[in-house]
């Protein structure tokens, strides 16, 4: 998207260090090429290095540089993932036809195993650990619950690299039931036929790593946890006041 004729707007260093494209220079690099992974990224890096960037305090061209060759290093290192068929199974593109003649078309960043699981994985990259407490939590994302819908794969992982004064990647996993991937299925036909009526309604749902659900009273209820549903959810004296409405027949 190109500024308009006579402004020029700076552009945060972030959103190309955790952007997709740069991110999977470097493990493109590690999977298919016979080039070092830490070259190819100081390659597609250096193309910015004269842009004109508003740098958070404390960070610098060289200084996001190394930290991206950190998390490479240790993402060789840990060797917890494997990508059989990277050609294939790297970058995948998933179109699914739809009732009415519309097409949903995804993008998954890989199919592989992580911890010799098979799944389905999406790369992060963040500034902060993300949560994983309480458990199961990684099963309510949404762009999860979309791969799995389109791929039919429930098994899913996120693989966060996390830009931090000491860089670390996370390898969060989580299941996708049937029943979420069918519920998803109805969402994006309903979603379909609202956008065709020009009816467009928000949609809640958790996103990491700020996560309006840790701080969610009803959390547990989502999770079927009951352990976490009776810490959080306090039946108050006067409540059963209200018993009556349970007897209520439409």
């Amino acid at each position: 998207m190109e500024p308009r004729s006579g402004t020029r707007r700076k552009i945060q260093p972030r959103c190309i260090v955790n952007s997709n494209t740069s991110r999977r220079y470097g493990i493109d690099a590690y999977y298919f090429s016979q080039e070092d992974s830490a070259a190819v990224l100081f390659k597609e890096w250096e193309a910015y290095r004269d842009a004109s960037f508003e740098y958070r305090k404390g960070e610098s061209w060289d200084r996001l540089f190394h930290q991206g060759v950190h998390l490479l290093e240790t993402f060789a290192r840990d060797n917890r993932i494997r990508i059989r068929s990277p050609k294939k199974n790297l970058q995948i593109k998933m179109p699914r036809s739809l009732p009415g003649g519309s097409e949903f078309v995804a993008y998954l960043d890989a199919i592989g195993e992580v911890d010799g699981q098979h799944c389905l994985i999406d790369w992060k990259t963040t500034t902060s650990r993300y949560s994983t407490e309480p458990e199961g939590l990684l099963s309510l994302d949404p762009q999860l619950i979309c791969y799995s819908w389109i791929s039919g794969i429930s098994e899913v992982a996120l693989v966060v690299f996390v830009r931090k004064h000491a860089p670390e990647i996370q390898y969060l996993r989580g299941s996708i039931s049937e029943e979420q991937r069918q519920e998803f299925g109805r969402l994006v036909e309903g979603t379909i036929g609202q956008i065709e009526a020009a009816q467009f309604v928000s949609h809640s749902g958790i996103r990491f790593p700020q996560n309006g659900c840790l701080s969610c009273p009803h959390l547990g209820l989502c999770l079927n946890n009951q352990p976490l549903i009776d810490t959080n959810l306090v039946r108050k004296a006067g409540a059963s006041d209200l018993d009556w409405l349970d007897e209520l027949v439409d």
